[in-house]
């Protein structure tokens, strides 16, 4: 398993609605399209409005190089940046958990 957890912090108000509706968009194709995807999940934090976290887990490398590659995600990539006033990502190395089915 590869997985990564991403913050994102929003420029303001009408950015994080922008930035909420391109997340939306962008993962109606991985819902569709990516089998290796295990999971993608966007979430808002309580108390601080302009704060997503995504936590995505694919079920290799080569599944995550997949996503990437993708049309929809380069332009998720792209025009992510205008709504955004940081990035801060995380690279996770699977080591348990519930809700998967990993063999290792």
């Amino acid at each position: 398993m590869f997985g990564l957890m991403v913050r994102f912090t929003c420029k303001d108000e009408a950015a994080a609605a922008a930035f909420d509706e391109l997340v939306a968009r962008t993962g109606e194709h991985i819902r569709a399209n990516e089998p290796g995807t295990v999971i993608y999940t966007v979430h808002r934090v309580d108390g601080r409005p302009l704060e997503r976290i995504f936590y995505e887990l694919y079920r290799d490398a080569a599944a995550f190089e997949v996503h990437e590659s993708q049309g929809y995600v380069q332009e998720f990539l792209e025009e992510r940046e205008q709504h955004l006033a940081s990035t801060q990502v995380d690279r996770l190395d699977f080591v348990s958990g519930k809700g998967v089915d990993v063999e290792r």
